[in-house]
């Protein structure tokens, strides 16, 4: 943490109403466009109930193994040494590897074109439960990248 800077209080998020869980009701307000968290909502359900059709499982094991699968386990950061960047890589801790896996699996929802969005949030949690799809190649080439650079690795704090 830089100098100067404090530390606020995490916020205490609701859980969800259908699921009560607190992880979903994050990766609502992750997805969440303009403040409509409604539609946001509407959408995941969408999403978990047509990942539960396809898989025959329960949806929040369908989700919770989706984001354990998409998190990453060691990632790059910048760091700056003598006039000179390095890419350090560093261990992946719990929040961040939360955010990060919900993050990919959005942004890959959204890249895809033609279908809903309930639909395509259900086909990437699908593809993140069988550990395909565009969110896991986007974890694999951070770790990807985090392991060519294991020889800076010393330079990390």
């Amino acid at each position: 943490m830089a100098r100067g800077q404090k530390t606020l209080p995490k916020r205490l998020i609701n859980p969800d109403p259908r699921y009560n869980s607190v992880v979903l009701e994050k990766f609502i307000h992750h997805l969440m466009e303009g403040g409509k968290k409604n539609t946001a909502r509407k959408v995941v359900y969408r999403a978990l109930s047509l990942a539960e059709d396809r898989l025959k499982k329960p949806p929040m094991e369908v989700f919770a193994r989706a984001l354990k699968n998409v998190a990453p386990q060691i990632e790059v950061k910048t760091r700056r040494m003598g006039g000179a960047n390095y890419q350090v890589p560093v261990p992946v801790q719990g929040e961040r590897k939360r955010f990060l896996a919900m993050k990919w699996i959005i942004q890959a929802a959204r890249a895809q074109k033609g279908k809903d969005m309930g639909t395509r949030l259900a086909d990437e949690l699908f593809a993140g439960f069988n550990n395909e799809g565009n969110a896991i190649k986007t974890k694999l080439q951070v770790e990807k990248m985090a392991e060519a650079n294991r020889a800076f690795a010393f330079l990390g704090r």
